[in-house]
Parts: structure tokens; sequence; C-alpha cells
């Protein structure tokens, strides 16, 4: 059988595989607090090119926006989000569960615009009714987005130039940030770190067994995050497993390597559609591709190949994504090039 349902469907990459097996007979102390951790932090602010940031290891994604925005935010505000956006549409509600609401404006291709932004905060300021108003007091954006689609380095830094006008922390969902960054052609991640207020960097999705890397590039937006974060159930006991892994993954360049990889892959995916006149819906340069194909061709695709449906089954056609991973091989894309 071969799977393009995710990237996150195997578990964890050889090289951090065995990062694991060589600690883990070891003695760490608990919580994060171990060498494995600060060395791991260290490679980090390396990598991001930011020696001051707090760097803070969480364990999945959802745990990880709903922990930051709760800490970002005041009871009463809100943060602008697209309505595509993670946090708008695949977290069951969780900023909300946490007492903030999503205030989602239309996308353009899943990406949030400066300009909507800017007008956004203009109407609110307007309103003479705005005390009433949940206010809006951040901004959420994913990179890649939930489309696959990317942010150029002007538009980034346009709503970047927006956020800080308006006071507004701009933050970053980078669980798929390795395959964005390895598809585009002028964002590098220091380039990243310094066009928003904190980010993360995605380890369940690129070659980890789990875990998200918290980075905030001025500690004191974040005071008292270790309680905060202790708080939504977000802090490991054994946190040495989160720094053994990031360690790992910031070694040799090993998480570019593995987002390279799987979007060259991705893209001779897309080539093998077009070859049988299936174009992709979207324009995504990432490890995501998304298809309309033939209900008939699913279920045929379906006997010997997994992957997801995007929203619901059509009458005759539907929409459905492929996604390749650290684990994809080129054997699995010719293999899928033949049963087209």
């Amino acid at each position: 059988m071969l799977h393009f349902d995710c990237d996150y469907m195997a578990g964890a990459h050889p090289a951090v595989l065995q990062a694991l097996a060589r600690e883990n007979a070891a003695q760490h102390v608990g919580y994060g607090y171990d060498d494995l951790c600060q060395r791991a932090r260290q490679l980090i602010r390396q990598a991001c090119a930011l020696p001051e940031a707090a760097v803070h290891f969480m364990m999945g994604g959802t745990q990880t926006n709903a922990t930051v925005i709760g800490a970002l935010l005041r009871p009463t505000e809100g943060i602008i989000a697209t309505d595509t956006a993670h946090i708008s549409v695949h977290e069951a509600g969780a900023i909300e569960m946490g007492g903030h609401k999503a205030i989602t404006i239309d996308g353009h291709d899943g990406k949030l615009a400066a300009e909507d932004v800017a007008r956004l905060m203009a109407d609110y300021h307007g309103d003479e009714t705005h005390p009433h108003i949940v206010r809006p007091a951040a901004v959420y954006i994913s990179y890649p987005t939930e489309l696959g689609t990317l942010y150029t380095r002007d538009e980034l830094s346009a709503l970047y130039a927006v956020c800080q006008r308006h006071q507004l922390p701009l933050y970053i969902d980078g669980a798929r940030l390795t395959y964005g960054l390895a598809a585009s052609r002028d964002l590098t991640l220091p380039i990243l770190a310094r066009c928003c207020d904190l980010f993360y960097i995605g380890g369940t999705k690129a070659g980890a067994l789990f875990g998200e890397a918290l980075v905030c590039r001025d500690a004191t937006r974040l005071p008292y995050f270790f309680s905060t974060m202790k708080a939504h159930g977000a802090v490991l006991a054994k946190g040495w497993l989160l720094g053994v892994q990031f360690k790992a993954l910031m070694t040799d360049d090993l998480l570019l390597r593995i987002g390279r990889e799987a979007v060259r892959l991705a893209l001779r995916l897309a080539d093998a559609f077009r070859a049988h006149g299936y174009a992709p819906l979207i324009d995504s340069p990432t490890n995501q591709q998304f298809f309309c194909l033939p209900n008939a061709l699913i279920d045929r695709l379906h006997t010997q190949a997994t992957f997801d449906y995007w929203g619901v089954r059509g009458a005759t056609e539907s929409r459905v994504r492929f996604v390749t991973s650290w684990e994809t091989t080129e054997a699995d894309i010719d293999a899928l090039a033949a049963l087209l």
C-alpha cells in the first residue's frame, strides 16, 4: 500500500531514532532543563540568527497554538486569521475553548493580506461601539498555508509592518515550516524569524516522533511562560525526549534536507498527475498537492494508495490531497504514476 495521507504517518527519521536510542538508558533532569534541550536551543538560535531568543519545546501543533495564543491575549481579545487557517477550521475550537475568538478574514489562496488586516483594524477603531467588540490583538498565519501556498518575502514583510503599526504580535504556525522553506525562493529561516514576533519549528510533521520548538524573539513577550505551559498540560516531564530530537534535526541541516527531498518528490507527483490531464487545484510548491479527480479514479486509486479527501465527496468528482514526507521514496512516486 502507498501512503500519501499526511506527513506524520511513520515514526521517526532514522537519525532521530538513533539519537533517541543512544540516550535511552541515560539519566536526564526533567522538564526541559537537561543538557540536550539546552544544546538544541543553541542550535535553533544559531539557525535563526537570534542569539537572545527564547526557545520552548512542546509536543503538538494544536497544543502549541492554544498555549501561545492563550498567553498572548487578554480575556476580551481575539486573534486575526484567514477563514482557512488551522486554528479556524481544524483545531476543534481549541482557541475558543481557551476563551478567545478567532477573527477570520477571507484569505487569498490561504494567505492573509496586509491590506486586509489594515482595513479590519481601521474598521474596528472607526466603530463607535468598539469597546463592546472583541479586540483584535494578534495575528496568526501558517507557513506554508493550509493550502500549501507560500508568502513571499515582500508579502510577509508588508504584513509584519502592518502588525507593528497596530501593535499586533505576529505569530507563525510552522508545523510544516521545513517544507515551506525548502520550496521558497526568497525566504530563509533567519529572514522569516525577523519578519514575525513568534513562530514554531514543526518536528512532528518533519521527522520527529513528536515535538514543536517555539521561538520567541523577545522573551519578555511571554512572561512566566513555563507556568503557562504547565497549566496547559504542555510541559513534558521527560523533556529530554524533545531536546534530543531537535538536536538531531538541527544537526547537519537534517531538517532542511528532509524538507527539500519531500518537496522534490511532491513536485514529481504533481507532474505525474499533469501528464494524465489532472492539473493541481492550487499552485502549491510544497509537499502538499491538491487535485480534483473523478470519483471512479479515486476509488480505483484507493485500492492501492491512501490519501485524504479535502472536503466532502462530490457527486461525480472530489477534491483530494496527496502529501509527501521524509519516508516517501522515488519508488512510491513511480508506483503512483503507474497506477495513474
